[in-house]
């Protein structure tokens, strides 16, 4: 009897849930335009400028609450608050709950994201067959205390959040019509304990979304959500629950992990079309009348490497001079011959120039400060581009392109060369600091390439002057505890809030006034726009340190140092032959060869030309020069690196079969003065082949010079600057150095393959 009884209750159930689906299955869809969304945003905050694209692009009728209302429901990213809210959505219920086939979805604006549709969120409603139902998190808000209060779950997300309410008309406003709490009272606390109503949650038919089958909230689900590419567009997949939410929201410390999903979803980026959004209201420069006016702040805060070339690249953007306002914060002494020689040069370019150099004694967040401060206090200042000099833009466009993209905040992307290492973070650990996204790799490497929302950057950005003047009014930006300048600046912005401090006519109510409106922080890898160099290591114990910089900053001294023309001997065949088995080819840039002979002149003790020397094996030179060595200027691996770098590649296609070792152990620079060492007898070096660089020019440094084969009676004396000879050192080339008959001429010599 008792199997009976068991078998009668199970063919019961089963009959209940088939009549039951067969009702849902004969329900008829709700219209689309029956539902209406509320939301309520007192503040065109970029978070909510990013929900009302993502409800245009879906075509959703939106209704917004309080716009231009001052907020006065408290901090509800840090505490709780958020009356305010309930408060406006009981007034606007009041004129719809006599609608009753009329679907309200309530949700938050400035941090959340529609990922699909009205007809999806309004088919999943009816399949959840309730009257109201709230998102639903995993973990409790504001009070621990309720939690065995609410029903247990077998599966899903056991606790109510706030932020998202879907319901017909009638039954949300049975809910809000109880409301009569204050404004920064908690929301979320007011409907809990409406749901744990065990009699209004059976009258009103309350549910949770217990698997996130409409509403995902991020907080404590991180983990759980994946991004799910399609050809349209692209939606968060649960993988707990293998369910796609329609509403995406980073509620709690969620939202810059929103921020990164909002970089693709719904349709922002996407393997097939790339970046959909990219374009979106953006400014032509060409229409306007006149270009904006820019406050370009400079900061020099440690040694830094090439910084002639950066304030060459800063003279030479594409950008009316007259427009721009150049702001100097030099923090080191060693570069004020630098700074000199560019006011000298460029003080009369810019429409104005002001330099603060170190007896200032500024920290970097104080000089930072003040140079966004000229900015803030000038009406006419457009915008603020910050600028350090371990950027080398390469893109003279930068400028405009930033403009034109018409963020608040927005960088370039920069990185190091051959590396990783960038100006922004994709993410942020709990502490603070770096944690890399999923997409970085794919964005440094320009995989991915679009207009990214990012929690930092660094270096070099640019920022509305109205928002300095607004958002950003506050004077102190780049300084908080133990976070470095920028990182103050970013964290500032991301956690921006407002409020009416000194119009509160009350200072105890200041807390109530404070509504949150975080920036959003941009970097565009839409173009190439140059690189970050290395400051690491930068000695500056040389007379000209960048020529030590061959290691840490190869691209930037290859561009400084060798000579334009020196690929095309592989791709033109851009070399001579003066003489058999001598080779002429251009290798260093005019810059190059003064900045070495400098070097020499500085460092001062020049051989004399004995044939008594200590610098060599057994102390003797048959045939001595007026030489310095390399290795005596600390100099030996840089120029080896040379060597094997630009000259090893010249061997190989000039002696076609022969692989050089790249090795020498005479690398030096020759002096020749008619008053000193005019000239060299004949004598064959100790080599397999020899480097002989011209460093300075004939006719206008020197006169005479030059060198005579005589095995083949050739002789090669007009020596070019920056141009190098190649030849063969023993057996066949017994050679002399021609006499200098006026000036000093300077040459660079290597034997190789000794």
């Amino acid at each position: 009897m008792e199997y009976l009884n068991i078998f009668f209750l199970c063919f019961s159930w089963k009959q209940f849930v088939s009549n039951a689906h067969s009702s849902d299955s004969n329900q008829q869809p709700i219209p689309t335009e029956k539902l209406l969304v509320l939301t309520v945003a007192t503040q065109e905050t970029d978070g909510y400028l990013r929900f009302m694209q993502s409800a245009n692009y879906f075509n959703y009728t939106v209704k917004v609450l309080g716009m231009g209302e001052e907020w006065r429901g408290g901090d509800v990213g840090r505490s709780i608050g958020g009356g305010q809210k309930v408060r406006l959505l009981k007034e606007a219920m009041e004129a719809l709950t006599h609608q009753e086939d009329l679907v309200v979805l309530s949700v938050d604006s400035y941090d959340l994201i529609f990922a699909g549709g009205p007809e999806e969120i309004l088919r999943k409603f009816q399949e959840a067959n309730h009257k109201v139902l709230f998102a639903a998190e995993g973990l409790i808000w504001p009070d621990k205390r309720l939690q065995d209060k609410y029903p247990s779950v077998r599966s899903g997300k056991r606790f109510l959040n706030s932020g998202g309410i879907i319901g017909y008309a009638p039954y949300v406003n049975k809910i809000v019509e109880q409301w009569n709490l204050h404004e920064n009272d908690d929301d979320q606390l007011f409907y809990t304990k409406i749901y744990l109503d065990p009699l209004q949650r059976e009258t009103l038919n309350i549910g949770l979304d217990h698997k996130s089958q409409i509403f995902q909230n991020l907080n404590g689900a991180i983990d759980e959500v994946l991004l799910k590419f399609g050809t349209e567009r692209v939606r968060v997949r649960n993988t707990v629950y293998d369910t796609l939410p329609v509403v995406v929201h980073g509620n709690a410390n969620t939202k810059m992990y929103l921020n990164y999903l909002g970089n693709y979803i719904p349709n922002a980026w996407n393997y097939e079309r790339g970046c959909a959004v990219c374009d979106h209201n953006m400014v032509d420069l060409s229409q306007l009348k006149e270009y904006p006016t820019v406050m370009v702040g400079v900061f020099i805060e440690q040694p830094t490497p090439f910084l002639s070339e950066f304030f060459q690249r800063l003279v030479t953007l594409d950008y009316p001079k007259d427009k721009l306002n150049v702001f100097v914060h030099n923090n080191e002494v060693y570069h004020e011959r630098h700074i000199q020689r560019f006011w000298e040069e460029s003080k009369d370019v810019f429409n104005s120039f002001k330099v603060v150099g170190p007896e200032e004694n500024l920290s970097q967040g104080q000089a930072r400060n003040m140079g966004m401060g000229l900015c803030r206090k000038d009406p006419s200042c457009d915008f603020y581009l910050s600028m350090d000099t371990d950027v080398m833009l390469t893109n003279k466009q930068t400028l405009k392109i930033l403009i034109e993209q018409n963020r608040n905040i927005i960088g370039p992307l920069v990185t190091r060369h051959g590396k990783l290492w960038s100006n922004f973070w994709g993410a942020l650990s709990l502490d603070g600091y770096y944690a890399r996204s999923e997409d970085y790799i794919d964005i440094v490497q320009s995989k991915r390439v679009g207009v990214w929302n990012i929690p930092y950057m660094a270096h070099i950005y640019l920022i509305k002057g109205e928002v300095l003047r607004n958002e950003l009014k506050e004077r102190n930006h780049f300084v908080l505890e133990k976070l470095d300048p920028d990182m103050a600046l970013c964290r500032n912005a991301r956690e921006l809030t407002n409020h009416r401090e000194k119009d509160s006519p009350n200072p105890e109510t200041f807390h109530m006034l404070r509504v949150p409106k975080g920036m959003f922080m941009y970097i565009t890898n839409r173009h190439e726009f140059g690189r970050l160099i290395s400051t690491a290591n930068f000695n500056t114990s040389h007379y000209n340190s960048d020529l030590w910089q061959i290691f840490e900053n190869p691209m930037d001294w290859k561009e400084k140092y060798i000579h334009p023309n020196y690929t095309r001997i592989f791709t033109e065949n851009y070399l001579e032959e003066p003489c058999p088995d001598v080779f002429w080819f251009p290798v260093f840039t005019e810059r190059a060869c003064d900045e070495l002979v400098e070097e020499m002149e500085n460092y001062g003790s020049w051989s004399g030309g004995n044939h008594e020397d200590k610098r060599i094996t057994g102390g003797y030179e048959t045939v001595p020069t007026d030489d310095i060595h390399m290795k005596q200027i600390g100099y030996d691996k840089e120029w080896l690196h040379f060597i094997r770098e630009f000259i090893s590649p010249v061997t190989l296609k000039v002696f076609s079969g022969y692989y050089t070792k790249g090795y020498a152990v005479m690398n030096f620079v020759v002096k020749y003065t008619p008053g000193r060492q005019a000239y060299l007898r004949p004598h064959h070096d100790s080599s397999t082949f020899t480097i002989n660089v011209a460093l300075n020019s004939k006719g206008t440094d020197f006169q005479g010079g030059g060198c005579r084969f005589h095995r083949y009676n050739c002789s090669l004396d007009s020596p070019r600057k920056g141009w190098s000879f190649m030849h063969p050192g023993r057996l066949t080339h017994l050679h002399e150095g021609l006499p200098t008959t006026n000036g000093t001429r300077y040459i660079a010599v290597s034997f190789i393959d000794p």
